[in-house]
Formats: C-alpha cells, sequence, structure tokens
C-alpha cells in the first residue's frame, strides 16, 4: 500500500457522526464506508479504538452493550460504522430479533459500503452467526476481512495454527475468499495489516477520482 494513502491520519483525527437505531436514520448513503461486526465479547469496540488510536467505541465488561449502528467520520467521504454486537445469550430474543432485521436493512441496502470487517475470538472462532456473515458477504460481493482477536491469549505457535484452522474452514466449507489475519488490541498486533486491508477498500484507485472531483 502507497506510503501517500492518508489512512492512518484520518483514523487519529476520527470523530463521531451519529448513531442509528433505524436504516432511515443512517447519514447519507453517499462515499465509502467500512463496516465491523463480530459477537459481542469478541473484541469489536477494542479492534476499532485501536486501528483509530482513539475511545470511539465503547468497550464495556458487559457483551452486547452496543445496540445501535455508530458512525465515525474519517473525511467527508469515507466512514467507519460499529454495528451492533450479537450472539449474547442475556439480550432478551425482542432486542436479538430487531437487531438482526435492523443488521440485515443496512448490510443489504446500503450502497456505500465497501467492505466487512468481522471480529472473532481466536479462541472460537466461526460461530453460527460469523459463518453467515461470511455467506452474507460471498453472495453479495462484498469484500471481507477477519480479524482473529485476543492472539495474545495463545503463544504464536498455537496461534498461528488456529489461523490456519480458520483459513482452511472458510475456503473448504463456506467458499469464502474472505482474508485472514490475527490481531492483538492490548499488544497492537496486526494494525498494519488491517489498517492495508482499510485502505485498499477506502482508497480504491479507480474511485479515487471519482470522490474528488465534483460532478458536473
Amino acid at each position: 500500500m502507497s506510503s501517500s494513502t492518508p489512512l492512518v491520519s484520518l483514523c487519529q483525527q476520527a470523530t463521531f457522526i451519529k448513531s442509528a437505531s433505524l436504516v432511515t436514520q443512517c447519514p447519507p448513503d453517499i462515499g465509502l464506508e467500512v463496516a465491523f461486526a463480530g459477537r459481542s465479547n469478541a473484541g469489536k469496540s477494542s479492534a476499532l479504538n485501536t486501528l483509530t488510536h482513539a475511545r470511539l467505541a465503547r468497550t464495556s465488561k458487559t457483551p452486547g452493550r452496543t445496540q445501535l449502528i455508530n458512525f465515525f467520520r474519517l473525511d467527508d467521504e469515507r466512514r467507519l460504522v460499529d454495528l451492533p454486537g450479537y450472539g449474547y445469550a442475556k439480550v432478551p430474543l425482542e432486542l436479538k430479533a430487531h437487531w438482526q432485521q435492523h443488521l440485515d436493512a443496512y448490510l443489504t441496502g446500503r450502497h456505500s459500503l465497501a467492505g466487512l470487517v468481522l471480529v472473532m475470538d481466536l479462541r472460537h472462532p466461526l460461530s453460527d452467526f460469523d459463518c453467515m456473515m461470511l455467506e452474507w458477504a460471498r453472495k453479495s460481493g462484498i469484500p471481507a476481512h477477519v480479524l482473529l482477536s485476543k492472539a495474545d491469549k495463545l503463544a504464536y505457535g498455537a496461534a498461528k495454527n488456529e489461523l490456519l484452522k480458520v483459513q482452511a474452514r472458510m475456503r473448504k466449507e463456506l467458499r469464502s475468499d474472505a482474508t485472514v489475519q490475527l490481531f492483538s488490541s492490548p499488544k497492537r498486533q496486526g494494525v498494519e495489516q488491517a489498517h492495508e486491508v482499510l485502505a485498499g477498500w477506502l482508497f480504491p484507485p479507480e474511485a479515487e477520482a471519482g470522490l474528488e472531483e465534483p460532478e458536473s
């Protein structure tokens, strides 16, 4: 990735735009945005905060706290999006149903969505919902990248073996071409690799001219 790509600088200056409980409340569907999804205890908010060098996303010892779609501005044309955490047993079924409906409406109808970052706990990867998200991304043609978080919880060799297992299962069972990497928020492991993926989505060469030039 070209060193001239200003993603890291933009991430450091990222600011909160708004929260939405309904798709109709989302910011205008223009420009490009990357969404972060994952189980409520997978470390999604910590990963987002680590990648932006800021405390944008709320972290909590109580999984399931992120109940809205939260939008963060990088610049006038680019955003990061924190999607509601999913799969936590103590969340009421009615609320789970609302989140799932809301999430589906966002994922299927958001034209500015350039990529999906799926955060999974390295020790408990590829839950049913993780697989469902990867299947949705494959069928929708949306590029996906998996952060296997909490990699610091395992020795490097064990973590690498788990990475290879996840890659193999994704290819063979899920037919997914999503990319995968190890990630640790406390150790800042994998930050540069993740930034390269985000930059590729948010600064695609074929789209830069269109983003920079106003319509006639």
